[in-house]
């Protein structure tokens, strides 16, 4: 049975670019950076205290996935206090942080345009 999610690519357009981005301003650390196939490197990425990895990886005809929002939330334990720490080290805010009945979510941008949520669990 499917036990959980192993790797979620973010499609971007210049893998250095949002290498730099996700290990300087987000704080991943870099799992695995090696060729594969013709101008593009396999690059995956940790979260720290996660299970889960990103690669920065977008598949050869699937370049219209890069920018606008992108279908998954990133979680941590303090959203207002998470947006203030990537305000300070240049990440542009999408959407500032605001309480839902459901919980407390904003929005980040990356370099190529891509908005994620952020989110507290509970």
């Amino acid at each position: 049975m499917i036990r959980g999610i192993k790797i979620v690519s973010i499609p971007v357009r210049n893998q250095d670019v949002s290498l730099k981005f996700y290990t300087e301003k987000m704080g991943f650390k870099v799992a695995t950076d090696q060729p594969m196939g013709p101008g593009q490197r396999w690059i995956e990425l940790s979260i720290p205290g996660s299970d889960a990895s990103l690669a920065l990886f977008t598949p050869p005809g699937h370049e219209d996935r890069i920018g606008g929002f992108q279908p998954m939330t990133f979680w941590c334990d303090d959203v207002f206090a998470t947006a203030s720490a990537l305000k300070a080290k240049g990440v542009e805010l999408a959407e500032e942080p605001k309480k839902e009945v459901w919980g407390t979510m904003a929005k980040f941008k990356d370099p190529d345009g891509n908005e994620f949520v952020f989110s507290s669990r509970k």
